[in-house]
């Protein structure tokens, strides 16, 4: 299926590895322009080679903090020199720590809530112009099924990320019809973020090994696996596109059918 993205020009917050690479990847895919950013530079050149490697699109990827307005401000109007504009944008970001209510200390909270929600609020701040002015504009906010139901140990997810769903839910009503703006809601996809929660789990004794806690990961799952992050990014890519062009205000679980609410 064609999406009709060829040549559109978007833009991925958090991007050069995980979920916001796949999604990132699957514009390019489509033949799209495609900007990404990350803090670590080895990640920042890998992803500039994957997605060269991966459509004939322009792909520019840069060094950005998204919990520093200064540098998602500097990003954004990167972005739209290189490309004349900018037509979607993804927010994604890495996971906040994992622990229990008596773990966290009040910058856990705050850090969390400028990596997960301010970093949206600032990145949308800086790209609104431009989507008003594409004729295709949209956001897509890659969040967590645990907006929906809690995880145990994931606190922080559990109750920051809720935001960004109203967030999202007031903007597809405030911004439309000129953009549209929707939500993914992963469940457990095969990323270093997973890879990270199952050691940290199997260091606190929690599960014997890896393997079992992958296992476990997979447990409710009723696809019987994890999710690969191709699979989210089609998604995400997907919601972005004409196709998609009646879906706004969606937020849409990519979970193999495991959250039962």
């Amino acid at each position: 299926m064609d999406l009709e993205l060829a040549e559109s020009a978007v833009l991925c917050t958090a991007a050069t590895s995980g979920l916001g690479l796949a999604s990132a990847a699957a514009f390019a895919r489509e033949g799209a322009d495609v900007a990404v950013c990350g803090t670590t530079p080895e990640h920042v050149e890998d992803a500039r080679e994957t997605l060269e490697a991966t459509g004939d699109g322009d792909v520019l990827a840069v060094e950005a903090d998204i919990t520093d307005p200064d540098h998602v401000a500097a990003f954004v109007a990167e972005t739209a020199e290189s490309f004349g504009g900018i037509d979607h944008v993804v927010t994604s970001a890495g996971g906040p720590p994992s622990g229990s209510f008596e773990e966290l200390a009040d910058r856990d909270w705050y850090q969390a809530y400028d990596m997960l929600v301010m970093s949206v609020v600032w990145t949308l701040r800086e790209t609104v112009p431009y989507l008003r002015d594409s004729k295709e504009g949209t956001l897509v906010a890659i969040t967590s099924r645990t907006v929906r139901e809690v995880r145990e140990g994931l606190l922080l997810s559990n109750a920051v990320r809720r935001a960004v769903i109203g967030l999202v839910k007031t903007l597809s009503r405030e911004m439309a019809p000129a953009i549209r703006a929707n939500a993914v809601l992963p469940g457990a996809h095969e990323t270093a973020r997973i890879e990270e929660l199952i050691e940290t789990a199997v260091e606190r004794g929690e599960v014997s090994d890896y393997e079992a806690g992958y296992r476990d990961w997979a447990t409710d799952v009723p696809a019987e696996r994890i999710g690969e992050p191709r699979e989210l990014g089609d998604v995400v890519a997907f919601l972005s596109s004409p196709r998609a062009s009646y879906v706004n205000g969606a937020a849409l679980a990519v979970d193999g059918g495991s959250t039962r609410s």
